[in-house]
Parts: C-alpha cells; sequence; structure tokens
C-alpha cells in the first residue's frame, strides 16, 4: 500500500506565499514524477507542477514565476512554493505521482487534498 500525505494548505491574504508538502509512504521501490494539481469549485482539476525523476519541471502557464516545485528523494517528499498569490489560485490541491511498488505493481497515486484559500 501507498500513501500521499498532504499539508501546509491554510488561508492567505493576495501577495502571501505558502508551502505545500507532499510526502509519500509506503511498499514503495521508485518514485517517478510527482505532480500537483489543483481543483476550484465548478471547475475541473487541472495540472499546476510536474517535476520528473530527473529534475525536469513544467507548470501551468497561469503559475509560472510564482510557483516552485521541488522534491527531497530521501524523504520521498515534494514541495510547491507559492508565491505572489492571486485569489484565483484558491483551490484544493491534490498532489499525484507514479510507483513501482517493492512487489512490481506500478501504481497512480493522489493524496487526499489541501485546501488553499486566497482572500483578495
Amino acid at each position: 500500500q501507498v500513501q500521499l500525505v498532504e499539508s501546509g494548505g491554510g488561508l492567505v491574504q493576495a501577495g502571501g506565499s505558502l508551502r505545500l508538502s507532499c510526502a509519500a509512504s509506503g511498499s514503495i521501490f521508485s518514485i517517478n514524477a510527482m505532480s500537483w494539481y489543483r481543483q476550484a469549485p465548478e471547475n475541473e482539476r487541472e495540472l499546476v507542477a510536474t517535476l520528473t525523476s530527473g529534475g525536469s519541471t513544467k507548470y501551468a502557464d497561469s503559475v509560472k514565476g510564482r510557483f516552485t516545485i521541488s522534491r527531497d528523494n530521501a524523504k520521498k517528499t515534494v514541495y510547491l512554493q507559492m508565491n505572489s498569490l492571486k485569489p484565483e489560485d484558491t483551490a484544493v490541491y491534490y498532489c499525484h505521482t507514479g510507483v513501482v511498488t517493492t512487489y512490481g505493481a506500478h501504481l497512480g497515486v493522489w493524496g487526499q487534498g489541501t485546501l488553499v484559500t486566497v482572500s483578495s
């Protein structure tokens, strides 16, 4: 079994910063790309940022220059540093990763989500 646990969400004023964390645990042999998605009310879930195991990054145009994704492989943790937050960044943020388990299964895993609310 593999789990992702997110933390770091909360309420912040526009222009402020938050850092989200997502820690993976369980029967993990290796971790592939780690990503952050978000879903605002009445919107579809959208990709915010991806960081591959090789270190390549990809960001949604709406967050480029403001958000930074990083990972600590030893801690099996991915972070999302969010600066210059805007009210339109308000959403539930989800972590996602692909893993290979110790018993050879390839799994896609989602975290439970953490709410980010940006007030104007």
